[in-house]
């Protein structure tokens, strides 16, 4: 172990001296998938990403990526803290939608502490989402009625490290429809406001519109990289709250795709580029700045060019020859490869080279460790548990990755990767039972459930749930698509993947180091969850 953590020293010392510190941009979609970019999606893509497209060529494009969860919250604990969201204890404070509260711990190690500690300028703009606590007027938890928007957010991204912030609190669709500078909301929140998709009627600051909200990000984003000199290297997390619903592309970008209104508002997404890159060459700050784009996960299945949320119209964009998910199954929501494999482009001139492609398997959550060994931190034996650096492979895409395995979720259920295969811990796509946002998704959560009962032919224990017929197998090199179980075949690889998994939930981590404890107990499987079918509890026969 010893010799591991020096050689691991030294591997962060060497590349750290090796280049200046780069500055670091990374912009993060919300709701994009694959498939909904060009230089990923080819014919299979309607929608122009020439800005996306023209990062990719001159960087390098990942293939095999990967968010950690099918949807929002979960993803971006993973990226925030190099840990597994599923390691944190239950929210405090919460309130519905935008009013989530935070999960105690999140803010102890983050993206923006580990950079502030190597001398960086922090910046976070954009959808949040992570938890926040507002002054309420009764004391009681956040919520629709009882925010008094006049006093400062007690909790929010100045305790994650981040000297300047400017965010929404959740998604575009997530009440309370207001901005926070620096934790202190922004005008005054005196309306009551809903937009399309799901029309979530709440509190608004008064001039608050969803159409306009790209675009203030994009000046805020601007206005932070304005600040930033040769002098102190600075890092931004640009967080965007689009494609997500409600799909409300800004006024200069109406009718710009042939696809649609969804098609639109990619258009917007894509312009996220070009305001970055713009921004920095206007300052000089090109030339040692890493930009990285991704996405937070798969896109939504109730997304689409009909405004309000519709279940399963992402099937009328694939009729018209787009296919969010590219070539992969599911959506949002799934534990299928639509809902998890995600976009990821790295530039960084000099450093990395033009036009690569790397498939080595990466994770979100390898943000943290990657840009400790970029910048010549140590993460400690109990930070980033779940991150593990692929540095290397920013200079050499062609290099075997570190990661060989990799944990991730869909709304109910783990996968785990171990090379090329992938063995989902559920016989259905991974959604709660009767999940009408979900619809697109399939096999459901009864049908599938009840097809395992028949098969097995009772009531099935814990032990029972890690085996066929409750798992699904999948060979990635040669299914991509995710069209052949192959657990029935394989009952000792569906074992020992299991089993790694088990034991990464059981050590506290799954990186190298001292054991530690998560939040709360976790089980890979439960048999009386009371979100499955509710005859998956009881004798089948």
């Amino acid at each position: 172990m010893k010799y591991i953590l020096l050689s691991l020293l030294m591997c962060v010392a060497s590349f750290a001296h090796a280049v200046e510190k780069p500055n670091i941009v990374f912009i993060l979609a919300d709701d994009l998938g694959i498939g909904d970019v060009k230089c990923y999606g080819g014919d299979r893509c309607l929608i122009d990403t020439p800005n996306i497209d023209a990062l990719a060529a001159r960087g390098l494009r990942f293939t095999d990526a990967h968010a950690n969860a099918s949807i929002c919250g979960p993803t971006r604990r993973a990226i925030m803290t190099g840990r597994y969201n599923w390691r944190f204890g239950a929210t405090t404070n919460n309130g519905p939608w935008g009013f989530v509260g935070p999960r105690p711990g999140t803010e102890r190690s983050t993206l923006g502490k580990l950079l502030k500690r190597s001398g960086y300028q922090t910046g976070y703009v954009g959808k949040w989402h992570l938890g926040t606590t507002m002054a309420t007027r009764d004391g009681e938890n956040q919520g629709l009625t009882n925010v008094d928007f006049t006093k400062p957010l007690r909790y929010g991204p100045v305790q994650f490290g981040f000297d300047e912030s400017f965010i929404l609190p959740g998604s575009l669709d997530m009440y309370p429809y207001a901005f926070a500078r620096n934790n202190v909301w922004q005008g005054a929140v005196t309306a009551q406001k809903g937009w399309s998709a799901f029309n979530r009627v709440g509190p608004a600051e008064m001039d608050f519109e969803d159409h306009e909200v790209l675009e203030t990000f994009y000046t805020e984003a601007e206005s932070f990289l304005e600040q930033q000199t040769t002098e102190q290297p600075f890092f931004l997390f640009l967080a965007l709250t689009a494609p997500h619903t409600p799909t409300s592309p800004g006024v200069k970008w109406q009718g710009k795709s042939k696809l649609g209104v969804y098609g639109d508002f990619v258009m917007e997404v894509d312009h996220s580029v070009q305001r970055v890159t713009d921004a920095l060459k206007a300052k000089g700050l090109s030339d040692n700045t890493l930009i990285l784009f991704s996405s937070d996960h798969g896109p939504a299945p109730y997304a689409g060019n009909i405004l309000k949320a519709t279940p399963a119209q992402i099937h009328q964009l694939e009729e018209k020859g787009h296919f969010p998910s590219g070539p992969y199954r599911g959506y949002k929501f799934s534990i299928y490869e639509g809902g998890l494999r995600i976009p990821l482009i790295a530039s960084w001139p000099g450093v990395i080279p033009e036009g690569a492609t790397c498939n080595s398997l990466v994770g979100l959550c390898d943000l943290m460790a990657t840009f400790a060994e970029l910048t010549g931190e140590v993460t400690g034996q109990t930070e980033a548990p779940d991150s593990i650096s692929f540095a290397p492979l920013l200079r050499s895409p062609s290099a075997r990755g570190t990661r060989t395995d990799l944990v991730m979720e869909s709304t109910m259920h783990f996968a785990i990767r171990q090379g090329d295969w992938k063995l989902c811990l559920t016989p259905s796509c991974g959604m709660q039972v009767n999940s009408e946002n979900g619809a697109g998704n399939e096999p459901l959560a009864e049908q599938a459930w009840r097809s395992a009962l028949d098969q097995f032919g009772g009531k099935p224990t814990e032990a029972d749930l890690l085996k066929p017929p409750f798992v699904q197998l999948y060979n990635l090199a040669e299914d991509p698509t995710e069209s052949h179980n192959l657990a029935a075949g394989h009952a000792d690889r569906v074992k020992s993947m299991a089993d790694l998994l088990r034991e990464q939930v059981d050590n506290g981590r799954s990186t190298p180091g001292p054991k530690l404890k998560n939040d709360k107990r976790v089980r890979i499987v439960d048999p009386n969850d009371k979100r499955l079918p509710d005859f998956v509890t009881k004798d089948s026969k």
